[in-house]
């Protein structure tokens, strides 16, 4: 992969929010408080569906890994971040910049693809409950997860090389608070026509074919909750769905205007704290989101507090 030489020894400045000093500690306590609360809601999460067996289904299946995928995401930027608000050094190695860009490449791109398959589980459980455990056998599932890790790394490996070779002349001030792609693009000395074409073509891959199956997915969830005669069938197949739609849309509001944009229209002070809520305060809320709304994962939560189970588990299940 080509280097800029320069930036390869000096590595990269991240300016962060230093043109506003006055917020760094308020971000810092906001920041270390989110991510406190994301180490504890996802860690908890992940190793509920594994203790319990109760809990070994597709959907919670789906939920460990995109807990897994969150906690990833935000330890990836978060412990740079704070270092760079606490003191005045905001730098970040050559290689400590490329490591950053591919990691949180691999794990945004997956948690696009991953969100989609969540729905079509989600489709089936309503619309065919009675072939459920039958569709969402446990070598779907599998299968389903890994190519959603696939498409990550298949997409990181493509664009982030791209990325760092663009030229930047003696560059190494990076406008943002995390080495990311549009940030790292704009840098550049020298027309990036060509690749912002590319990362365009790869966000409308992986971000807009994915939404669309998942608004196909709760399309048909619409038309068959309409079918169902009883209110409270309805408000069952609704807390089915709520959750999932909730993640997707503050996950995906953000980040396709991040990332379906030119470069050159890229504003870095917006870019900042919407870059800053889909990372930071998203992968603390799910884990939240999800439990208020499931009794399964509540009833297990006051087990472990309080010692009962009787409340537990009374769903139908697929092993995996």
């Amino acid at each position: 992969m080509g280097r800029d030489n320069d930036s390869y020894q000096q590595g990269f400045i991240l300016l962060g929010f230093s043109d506003r000093p006055q917020l760094e500690i308020i971000l810092f306590a906001f920041i270390l408080v989110f991510y406190i609360l994301t180490l504890a809601g996802n860690t908890a999460i992940i190793l509920l569906s594994i203790m319990d067996a109760r809990l070994h289904t597709p959907m919670y299946f789906f939920l460990g890994n995109l807990s897994f995928l969150d906690l990833c995401f935000t330890t990836t930027i978060v412990p740079q971040l704070l270092w760079n608000l606490w003191g005045p050094e905001k730098t970040i190695s050559y290689y400590g910049c490329v490591s950053q860009l591919y990691i949180y490449m691999v794990l945004g791109s997956t948690e696009c693809v991953l969100l989609a398959v969540m729905s079509y589980d989600r489709y089936v459980a309503v619309c065919r409950p009675l072939h459920y455990t039958v569709v969402m056998h446990p070598r779907l599932c599998l299968q389903l997860v890994t190519v959603s890790w696939l498409c990550g790394f298949l997409n990181s490996f493509v664009m982030c090389p791209q990325t760092m070779q663009l030229p930047r002349c003696g560059r190494h001030t990076v406008d943002h608070f995390l080495c990311e792609m549009p940030a790292l693009i704009a840098m550049s000395c020298e027309d990036t026509m060509l690749v912002e074409a590319f990362a365009f073509a790869l966000g409308v891959a992986l971000l807009l074919v994915p939404l669309s199956l998942i608004l196909i997915s709760y399309g048909m969830i619409a038309a068959a909750v309409v079918r169902i005669k009883s209110a409270a069938g309805r408000k069952k197949a609704f807390n089915t769905c709520s959750s999932h739609l909730t993640v997707v849309s503050l996950f995906y509001g953000t980040i396709i205007y991040m990332y379906l944009q030119p470069a050159n229209s890229y504003s870095q002070d917006q870019g900042k704290f919407l870059t800053l809520f889909y990372t930071i305060v998203t992968p603390s809320v799910n884990p939240l989101i999800y439990t208020l709304r499931n009794k399964d994962v509540k009833g297990l939560l006051f087990f472990y507090d309080y010692g009962d189970f009787s409340e537990v588990g009374k769903t139908t299940s697929v092993k995996l």
